[in-house]
């Protein structure tokens, strides 16, 4: 119940930004203010006629414009002569247009928002602006939208950079957030939160514009984490230099894969089911050991006995030690290269759980 009425209140508040935005929208189109500074322009005339025709007070002029321009039918606030029934005529002629007037602009510039798309358009900004850790995927062709399937399967936030139209249609049409513009420009990388990302991902299909990219994120972000798309030797040498922290040729990778395929196929076979969407009750992942989590500490065996098998250790210097002996401990820092069930991976990565927590819970297996 607390959760469905949590949901029900985010979903207002939701609402109520959006009606906001609506709003200030409105109030923000060029046309749409210079019709509010003509409403305005009557009320002052009509407001000064009553004060000269008949003498009024200020306050009483004004109350009694208003009451005219609205049509609102109340009495007048006092007798009037011949003047001031016949100005009274022209404002109420005046009150009429407006509201007619309003009514149709307003219409036009509701209509016009949703055929053009510029609401949506707005509304994916603020869903990009909100975003924190993602990653910034650059170029939404075959490679790209591949990279995006893969994010979406692992539950990363991300949103797409793509100069052409057509690519960002794709995109958006497969839910993705999407960002129009050059990569190569920092105004684009900016648009999309690069300084707020985790990760660049750049799969454009120029390997200069890749350099480009690369330059200017880290330009602005020398946190993140790079993967860069290079066509030749000659490029992965400029994206390395560039600052991408990974290097990926499609060509050089295929032609691995084929020869893998050829000399070892089961083993490929198994590799890619274990990496794959749940094909197998187990899965291979790197897990980074923090400070105060539950793998803080842990020697090989615990972790076995949790359910997780320790294939190799990345440790700070960027050696791996493969198979590491059972009574090896895991120091903060340290990658560690497993694979288990999800569930085991999954409780791997809750923090705060001390060494051999995880392996008293109900159908663990008890340590060694």
């Amino acid at each position: 119940m607390a959760a469905a009425e949590g949901s029900e209140g985010r979903r207002r508040q939701r609402d109520g930004v959006g009606l906001g935005h609506v709003a200030a929208a409105l109030l923000a189109a060029p046309g749409l203010r210079t019709w509010l500074l003509v409403v305005a322009t009557i009320v002052a005339v009509g407001t000064a006629g009553y004060v000269l025709l008949e003498g009024w007070s200020a306050g009483d002029a004004l109350y009694m414009t208003i009451i005219t321009v609205t049509t609102v039918g109340f009495r007048e606030v006092r007798d009037l002569d011949g003047a001031g029934r016949a100005w009274t005529m022209l404002v109420s002629g005046t009150g009429v247009v407006i509201i007619f007037g309003t009514v149709g602009l307003v219409t036009e510039y509701l209509v016009s928002e949703v055929t053009s798309g510029r609401r949506a358009a707005r509304q994916m900004a603020r869903d990009v602006d909100e975003l924190r850790g993602h990653v910034v995927l650059c170029g939404y062709g075959r490679v790209g939208s591949t990279v995006a399937r893969e994010l979406v399967h692992h539950g990363e936030r991300f949103v797409v950079i793509d100069v052409n139209p057509a690519s960002l249609d794709r995109a958006r049409d497969d839910g993705h957030l999407v960002v129009h513009g050059d990569a190569t420009e920092d105004a684009t990388l900016r648009r999309a939160g690069i300084a707020r990302a985790r990760g660049l991902v750049t799969t454009i299909d120029s390997d200069a514009q890749n350099v480009y990219v690369i330059l200017s994120a880290r330009a602005i972000n020398p946190e993140l984490f790079v993967v860069g798309r290079a066509s030749t030797p000659a490029a992965e040498e400029k994206l390395a230099l560039a600052g991408a922290d990974r290097i990926v040729s499609p060509y050089t990778m295929a032609g691995r894969r084929l020869a893998e395929l050829a000399i070892r196929p089961r083993v490929v076979d198994f590799l890619d089911a274990a990496l794959s969407h749940g094909e197998l009750s187990f899965s291979l992942e790197e897990l980074t050991v923090s400070a105060g989590d539950s793998l803080e500490g842990a020697t090989v065996a615990e972790l076995r006995g949790r359910g997780l098998f320790v294939l190799a250790i990345l440790a700070e210097g960027g050696r791996y030690a493969a198979n590491p002996p059972d009574d090896r401990r895991l120091a903060v820092h340290e990658t560690v290269i497993a694979s288990g069930s999800a569930e085991a991976l999954a409780a791997a990565r809750e923090p705060g759980l001390p060494p051999g927590a995880a392996a008293r819970r109900p159908g663990a297996a008890p340590l060694p």
